[in-house]
């Protein structure tokens, strides 16, 4: 089975897609990448996003101007996922652009993507699965994350192979690191439930204040905050938060971790900071907060993925924090792309959705059950090898 994978991060800085070829062999599930590529949102859409993301206010006429712009960047992304996999695909996921993530006490109480869904099953002709955190939602889950079903399988503790940085018997508990917008952990271990949250920020604030203070989308490479300093009071400020004290399950996004956040955070520290230093001390409290959590749990290994992983500052950071008790690595050494594993991740999500598969993780997500995830926007003949021919009446029976 070929499915497209979509995703649009809290960066929203545009679509990665990628295709993926699925085949099962007994217990285990082959993936065989067939292609990636990203497709970047133009400067108006970015604009567009920001200014309806909270906290600013935004109108129904809005959200249904960007829910169809939305759509047609990611019909057009789906387009090029059939392209790359040769011109046949059986369906895609594409679970939009997160607009709001509604957590109250602790608890989700809704989420919101936007991405026009019936868009991109028209342009490309196959089942279209979206809306992927409500289902998790209503079963008393966070929606997110749901990237750990993928890590899940990848770092299989019961793999006879495990890497050299393991203990010989294979027990110790690894790690699965995304650093896209907000940073996202995932903790494997054997005899263990699967845990996975999101630890806190990664680019969100990072590129808040590129965009501030530099007039740029992001930190390149992390070369700013490489000449910068961190600012010991600053990062004491940010490390207060008491989100990162909060026990998982738990979620985050933008509608915590935006540009007013960090303003908020500088004009309570009452002096001013050079934009070099606010990077550097940015970089360090998306390090110091991984770092803590991977270190929480023992484990022995970090495997990374996402646009993070491109900052070679952070990424340095990072293995400076874990060099003794962690070693760091990405996601290329497995065979996934880390640029597109997000995207991959919610192929198989879409994978297991069409088998009536379960796709969310109570223990990461705090959901009372495990959730097929999903609702499909079909095209064409999508669940019927031979469509029947369409009534010309209705008799309704007792």
């Amino acid at each position: 089975m070929r499915i497209v994978g979509l995703m649009s991060g809290t960066s929203y800085d545009g679509v990665d897609v990628a295709v993926a070829e699925f085949t099962r062999d007994g217990e285990t599930l082959l993936l065989r990448p067939l292609g990636h590529r990203g497709l970047d949102y133009p400067d108006d859409l970015r604009a567009e996003i920001s200014a309806l993301l909270p906290p600013g206010a935004t109108t129904i006429e809005a959200v249904c101007w960007l829910d169809n712009r939305l759509g047609e960047v990611f019909a057009e992304a789906a387009a090029i996922g059939v392209e790359l996999a040769g011109g046949r695909v059986d369906a895609v996921v594409s679970p939009g652009q997160t607009v709001f993530h509604w957590v109250e006490a602790g608890r989700a109480r809704g989420t919101l993507q936007l991405g026009a869904p019936a868009r991109v099953a028209a342009r490309v002709g196959v089942p279209v699965l979206h809306d992927l955190r409500s289902a998790d939602v209503v079963a008393g889950g966070q929606g997110a994350p749901l990237v750990p079903a993928f890590d899940a399988l990848l770092l299989d503790p019961a793999d006879p192979a495990p890497p050299a940085a393991l203990d010989l018997d294979g027990r110790a508990p690894r790690a699965a690191l995304n650093l896209g917008g907000i940073a996202n952990l995932t903790v494997v271990a054997p005899g263990a439930p699967v845990l996975g949250y999101d630890v806190g920020p990664a680019n969100a604030l990072l590129d808040a204040a590129a965009r501030r203070f530099l007039d740029r989308p992001c930190d390149l490479d992390g070369a700013r905050a490489a000449a910068g300093r961190v600012h010991p009071r600053l990062l004491e400020l940010l490390l207060a938060e008491p989100y990162y004290a909060a026990p998982p399950p738990k979620s985050t996004g933008k509608e915590l971790f935006h540009g007013g956040y960090l303003d908020g955070k500088l004009a309570a520290l009452g002096e001013p900071v050079a934009a070099d230093d606010v990077l550097a001390t940015l970089t360090e409290l998306t390090a110091r907060t991984v770092a803590a959590e991977c270190d929480r749990f023992g484990v022995t290994e970090v495997v990374a993925a996402g646009g993070g992983v491109r900052n070679r500052t952070l990424r340095a950071r990072l293995a400076a924090l874990g060099q003794g008790r962690w070693r760091l690595r990405t996601t290329d050494e497995l065979g996934v792309p880390a640029q597109a594993k997000e995207a991959y991740a919610f192929a198989l999500l879409g994978w297991l959705s069409w088998h009536g598969l379960p796709g969310a993780i109570p223990s990461v997500t705090g959901a009372s059950r495990a959730a097929v995830l999903g609702s499909w926007t079909p095209s064409g003949p999508a669940y019927a090898a031979v469509p029947p021919a369409p009534p010309r009446r209705l008799v309704v029976t007792a």
